[in-house]
């Protein structure tokens, strides 16, 4: 059987993970996309706004959202810009698209075709209605896929992402099924967090944060030792750590915590957790 005719989940577990983003609708997700229309999936980057804290009360829990929403669209932007050149004719890959805000993105900044996939048939439903609304249906659409096998034609993207979506596949498969995907010489994004592997195995913070998400977080080196395995050079590495904790500083005040911002900033800061981005070119 092809991708085409086998069911899009192939293991318990993976039935698991799209059970639990069919049933999600997290508010931290949710209200944060509602500010403008773009839903991601993802955290932020970047210093906040610290007046937002001295907003006068009646106000102060929707200055937060907006401001939590300005830095996941500013942590979208920097994924993009490390996409290298891409033209109205290119065709990208949204692997993890999650309700899509990355994928409308891409397209209002580069204006070619992207494809975004998710295991949940919720995120895809959403995802290809807003485009629907947006008028851009025709450029942007999601597809109900499993990012191991996806069953697209081979070499036909120029550009593939995955955006806080790795920690839920092995690696090897995952990187294998997007060098068949690539074009020669296409370039693959990913920003992801990883556990420090020079510290050891995963600490109790990171083991906390995969308990949450039922995710399986993977060893830094685990990443670049499957991208050279299949045909990957990394060109771009940044350590985006320190970037990201000012988010879940934030975050962790908000009305949309989810209990989950202990583990995260405690792993951050102890050092047993990374926040990476890797661009890599398929050779």
């Amino acid at each position: 059987m092809t991708a085409l005719d086998q069911p899009v989940t192939r293991t318990a577990y993976q039935q698991s993970v799209a059970d639990y983003w069919n049933a999600e609708k997290d508010p931290v997700n949710l209200r944060l996309g509602d500010v403008d229309g773009l839903y991601h999936h993802h955290y932020g980057l970047g210093d906040y706004d610290p007046a937002v804290l001295d907003t006068p009360e009646d106000r102060r829990d929707q200055a937060i959202i907006d401001e939590m929403h300005r830095l996941e669209t500013a942590q979208a932007d920097v994924l993009l810009d490390h996409l290298g050149p891409i033209g109205p004719r290119d065709r990208l890959l949204d692997a993890g698209c999650g309700r899509g805000g990355t994928s409308v993105m891409a397209h209002q900044r580069f204006g070619c075709q992207v494809d975004g996939i998710s295991i949940s048939e919720q995120q895809v439903g959403f995802a290809n209605e807003h485009v629907r609304q947006r008028g851009i249906d025709g450029s942007v659409r999601y597809h109900l896929k499993n990012m191991l096998d996806t069953g697209f034609e081979s070499g036909v993207f120029q550009g593939i992402w995955n955006n806080e979506s790795t920690m839920y596949v092995d690696l090897h498969e995952l990187f294998a099924e997007h060098a068949r995907q690539l074009k020669p010489g296409g370039r693959y994004v990913t920003i992801t967090g990883c556990y420090n592997d020079v510290t050891g195995g995963r600490s109790r913070a990171v083991s906390q944060i995969d308990q949450h998400y039922i995710c399986n977080i993977h060893a830094r080196g685990d990443y670049f030792k499957a991208l050279s395995d299949n045909g990957f050079v990394p060109i771009t590495v940044v350590d985006l750590t320190a970037a990201t904790i000012p988010y879940w500083e934030l975050r962790e005040k908000s009305s949309v915590a989810t209990g989950v911002e202990k583990p995260f900033l405690t792993a951050y800061r102890e050092g047993s957790f990374h926040y990476l981005l890797i661009a890599a070119d398929r050779v």
